[in-house]
């Protein structure tokens, strides 16, 4: 898949994820790994880091357990629009390709 596509997809979709539910990096990267068990966890960071910096997602820190300070992503007002216009533009882009028969 091209690689500018699948960028706006797994942006798509971890917008949603997190818009369900606050979750860790780490949550969201296995969650993402069962649908596309090709993409990087770098690659996953980088779009969360991203994300974060446009203003679309906030990051908290959840409780101390044994290990490092978790690092929680949740979705911001501006990141809800993004992801209503992302979700309309993936709708019209399914019709479009409906209505042409692929």
């Amino acid at each position: 898949m091209d690689a500018q596509i699948k960028k706006g997809i797994l942006e798509m979709c971890i917008l949603n994820y997190i818009e369900r539910e606050n979750l860790y990096g780490y949550d969201i990267i296995q969650n993402m790994h069962g649908f596309f068990p090709e993409v990087t966890e770098s690659t996953f960071y980088a779009i969360l880091r991203r994300l974060h910096k446009e203003g679309a997602a906030t990051i908290y820190e959840g409780q101390v357990s044994k290990g490092p300070v978790r690092k929680y992503y949740k979705i911001t007002e501006q990141g809800q629009k993004k992801l209503a216009r992302m979700k309309e533009e993936w709708r019209y882009l399914q019709k479009v390709m409906d209505e042409m028969g692929i």
